[in-house]
């Protein structure tokens, strides 16, 4: 037992420290080209803050544990609008403008939409999979196309950012093959420990997913958004966690189903964890309308809002498992 807690605490430290590695590097680059604001929270952050649910779902598949997978995927979503949006609002107030509710919000919710209907049947084949890897693709290239059209989105860099233009190319392209390499190191002993951990305490491989592999892979996320808040990069900080939900939902549900169909889904995860899902990115989006027709910001109470529903659903989790 001693080795698997060992194995999850330093997995997960190194997880960490990989994936700001990876972050710093793609956003150097994209900075260094000029992308906007929000599209680099979006693609750049979203599906780099992902890139740990997405190696470590996949290699749950592949060691035949699906409960990890997706309770990896599906408590990371939760986890990065209760948690990761909370504490950042706390910090900043978090700026809200009217195409991220049109546009951004309610394609996160048609997507959340899908998964919930998929998982009705409680199984996802490879088509299931399939169909979530090209939903991700358009979604990608509805993002990039929204973004790019928006003078919005264009705002003056901060020093930190601005600084990263003078990066040596050949210096970021390093970091991201450096971050990936040791995010998969660090994802594999994180799936080992957790599956011996769960075997070890009985309990079930969902519950792990949810609780100690989801907050440790979503801790790039909360790192990236605070940051970007603190900084003033309020686009950077909602579109990291816009882009990396909708990636965890599309491209790590999408690769797991794809690598190997599941079958049998654990009924908590339909009638618990994805309705919670639901709930919250709807709380979200509600959060978000009264923000804006006030004045345009996610400020402490939203926060508060949002920190509670990640207390009760914790209590909810833990009763679940008595």
């Amino acid at each position: 037992m001693g080795l698997a807690i060992i194995a999850v605490i330093i997995g997960l430290a190194i997880l960490v420290w990989s994936a700001d590695t990876f972050i710093d590097g793609a956003t150097s680059l994209a900075v260094r080209f000029n992308m906007p604001s929000f599209l680099i929270g979006v693609i750049i952050l979203g599906i780099g803050t992902s890139a740990p649910e997405l190696v470590v779902s996949a290699l749950a598949a592949l060691s035949g544990s699906p409960d990890i997978a997706l309770g990896n995927a599906y408590g990371s979503n939760i986890i990065n609008i209760t948690l990761v949006l909370g504490m950042t609002a706390l910090i900043s107030p978090i700026i809200i403008r009217s195409d991220v509710i049109r546009y951004d919000l309610m394609l996160l919710i048609a997507v959340t939409a899908l998964a919930a209907i998929q998982l009705h049947d409680g199984n996802l084949s490879l088509m299931d999979g399939i169909v979530l890897i090209m939903a991700l693709v358009s979604v990608l290239l509805i993002q990039i196309f929204l973004s790019l059209r928006s003078n919005k989105d264009k705002v003056e860099l901060p020093e930190e950012l601005a600084a990263k233009q003078e990066v040596n190319v050949l210096k970021s392209f390093g970091a991201l093959i450096l971050g990936l390499s040791l995010l998969i190191a660090s994802s594999r002993a994180i799936v080992w420990g957790a599956v011996e951990l769960a075997t070890l305490w009985g309990m079930s491989e969902l519950l792990i997913g949810l609780t100690i592999v989801a907050i440790g892979t979503s801790l790039p996320e909360l790192v990236a958004s605070v940051a970007a808040a603190r900084r003033g990069e309020h686009d950077m900080a909602l579109g990291n966690v816009i882009g990396s939900n909708l990636f965890n939902t599309l491209g790590v549900v999408g690769v797991a189903a794809i690598i190997k169909p599941i079958q049998n889904i654990d009924p908590q995860i339909v009638s618990r964890d994805m309705l919670v899902v639901g709930l919250v990115t709807v709380l979200l989006f509600i959060l978000a309308i009264i923000a804006f027709r006030r004045q345009g910001e996610m400020k402490h109470g939203s926060g508060v809002v949002l920190i509670l529903t990640f207390i009760f659903y914790s209590v909810w989790l833990a009763k679940s498992a008595i």
